[in-house]
């Protein structure tokens, strides 16, 4: 039993000796084939064909033992039951990789020279990289016997007309599928061209009568649109004379409280001008007497440095002195204590009462210079004093003018807000001048779109009074046409004959297929029609020379219209069944003549019974 894994069409390189290498499409087909022997070998059969040249026919069977020598010859490392599999894989990668421009997997045949065809082939699995190409399997084919490639023809012929047989059996069946469903389009599309042949007659029916009524309403429209248009535009004329006149003098208002505004502009500003010119004053003396209070500040702070360094000054000689009589203390005690030394200590106590008598001129000095230093901060606190006083008036003067200055403020800002809600009427004002003109502006246009259509309107009047003139001038010519014919018919008239004359059977002939309505109106004038008579009598009917097709006399279609807007319906074309004349006799005496109703003034005749 053989079992088809994978039957694929690759690129491969085919590699021949003596020749160029070429790339080229072959049909790689494995399968794996399990005897029917007691045994079961399995053997995985690998076949290289061309479908271009089925001649070209390589392929190997590989069995168990075969393959332990080729996994032990290539250094494989997959077992013979996953060696199908993985082989499938590669062969996969490789037409992943074919339509790269540099392929990483690639499938190459080598074959030696058609001189040598008993030397198998080798097909290669190769992978490219910058370094070096790996060769993953190289499988050593053999070439096709002629008994393998007939073989082979025999199986390719078999399950090509297999798959004949199959395409012919589906060609049938879609064959039959689209006969009967062409017969049922066909009844269909029968029965649509049916249902559309009824659609359009009655959609002529239905537009005729819709045109009919819808030329009565516009009629009636075109009226109601006069009457409103004129109504409008008395309306219009009124409204425009109100509305100039409530502009001009909203206008004329405006322009006043502008003008008296733009005083009060001017008075403020100069207001402003001045206030401004007093406050930069101001501001100036405020900086002179700030630098003095500074100045005075700092002489202040330098004498109560020097105030400060004089009192530490003092101290120290206050210290010296208790030090002194503490001292002067100790030897007197000494002294007491040791009177029966007092005479070793005579030169002693001489030279310390001198040194004593040098400490009290000292101490006197140094109290004659504390008293000078107290004189000179008495005068400095003194003069403080007067500094305090000065900056005490300079800052009651700088409260007064800060609040001068506030009250300066807030009338600048009151008359600030009231410039600003008098610009704001300003440009409500000038907004509702906008709007005004802009309304004027859209009423004109109204104005301007009515007068166009009034334009239209007189056009189509005339219009329809030149076509009331042509529709005139048409019946007048028809009358004309008659008054001839009959004139001709009573000149060749010698007899009362059973068959009226052509010219008079051609017009009752026109009158019976085609009737002409015509609204005629209060000034048209129509000549009255003279009486027919009889033409001589005839054994044949008069028969125009062409009877195959007979035109109506008059004027052509294109001028005949009713009312202005429809075409009248014009003279039928006489067929030669309708040349043929009728009969008509003289009426009986004592019938009173009949009156036509298509043309007044004409007397009809009456078959003779």
């Amino acid at each position: 039993m053989a079992e088809q894994l994978f039957c694929k069409g690759v690129s491969a390189v085919i590699s021949c000796a003596g020749c160029e290498e070429r790339r080229a499409d072959i049909r790689l087909t494995v399968e794996t084939c399990t005897s029917s022997s007691p045994i079961h070998k399995k053997e995985l059969t690998v076949r290289i064909t061309d479908d271009a040249d089925p001649l070209f026919l390589y392929s190997v069977a590989i069995g168990e033992e075969d393959f332990q020598s080729l996994k032990s010859q290539q250094g494989l490392l997959v077992d013979f039951s996953a060696f199908p599999q993985k082989f499938i894989d590669l062969l996969e990668q490789c037409i992943l990789e074919q339509g790269k421009q540099v392929p990483r997997f690639l499938i190459q045949l080598v074959t030696s020279s058609p001189a040598l065809d008993c030397m198998p082939a080798c097909l290669n699995v190769v992978e490219t990289n910058p370094f070096k190409h790996l060769t993953h399997l190289s499988l050593k084919l053999l070439a096709g016997s002629d008994s393998d490639i007939k073989k082979y023809l025999a199986v390719c012929i078999k399950n090509l007309k297999m798959e004949n047989s199959m395409l012919e059996d589906k060609l049938h069946r879609s064959e039959e599928g689209l006969s009967k469903r062409l017969t049922v389009t066909q009844q269909a599309l029968a029965e649509k061209s049916k249902e559309l042949d009824k659609l359009q007659n009655e959609w002529t029916s239905q537009t005729t009568s819709l045109t009919n009524k819808y030329s009565r309403e516009i009629t009636a429209e075109k009226e109601k649109v006069l009457r409103i248009q004129a109504q409008y535009q008395l309306q219009h004329e009124q409204q425009k004379k109100e509305m100039e006149a409530t502009c001009n003098r909203k206008v004329h208002h405006l322009e006043t409280r502008v003008s008296e505004f733009e005083t009060m502009n001017k008075d403020l500003t100069e207001k402003k001008y001045k206030s401004e010119s007093s406050i930069r004053e101001l501001k100036s003396k405020f900086a002179g007497l700030e630098e003095e209070y500074q100045r005075a500040k700092q002489e202040v702070l330098s004498l109560r440095r020097e105030n400060s360094t004089l009192d530490t000054e003092c101290h120290e000689k206050e210290k010296l002195l208790n030090q002194l009589r503490t001292r002067i203390a100790v030897l007197e005690q000494e002294v007491k204590d040791k009177e029966q030394v007092v005479i070793r200590s005579t030169d002693v106590c001489e030279s310390a009462q001198e040194h004593k008598k040098k400490l009290e001129e000292s101490l006197e000095m140094k109290q004659l210079q504390i008293g000078k230093f107290e004189t000179t901060v008495k005068s400095i606190s003194e003069e403080l004093l007067k500094a305090n006083e000065i900056i005490k008036k300079l800052q009651g003067e700088m409260k007064k003018l800060m609040e001068k200055m506030k009250l300066k403020n807030a009338v600048t800002l009151q008359q600030e807000k009231i410039l600003g809600e008098k610009e704001q009427t300003l440009q409500k004002e000038r907004l509702e001048l906008l709007n005004v003109k802009q309304a004027l502006q859209q009423k004109e246009e109204e104005v301007f779109k009515l007068q166009e259509q009034l334009d239209i309107t007189v056009q189509k009047l005339e219009e329809s009074k030149q076509l009331l003139k042509t529709n005139e001038n048409v019946i007048s010519w028809l009358n004309k046409q008659l008054n001839e014919n009959k004139i001709a018919s009573m000149h060749g008239a010698s007899g009362h004959s059973d068959m009226p004359c052509a010219g008079s059977a051609t017009n009752s002939a026109a009158l019976q297929n085609g009737l002409v309505r015509i609204n005629l109106s209060a000034n048209s004038t129509s000549t009255p029609l003279h009486e027919t008579r009889p033409c001589p009598p005839t054994s044949t009917p008069l028969v125009p020379p062409n009877s195959g097709h007979v035109e109506p006399p008059g004027l052509d279609m294109k001028y005949l219209k009713k009312d202005g807007n429809l075409p009248l319906r014009g003279l039928k074309p006489l067929s030669v069944a309708s040349t043929v004349l009728s009969r008509t006799m003289l009426p009986k005496q004592g019938t009173p003549p009949v009156i036509s109703a298509y043309f007044p003034g004409q007397q009809t005749r009456l078959p003779a019974s």
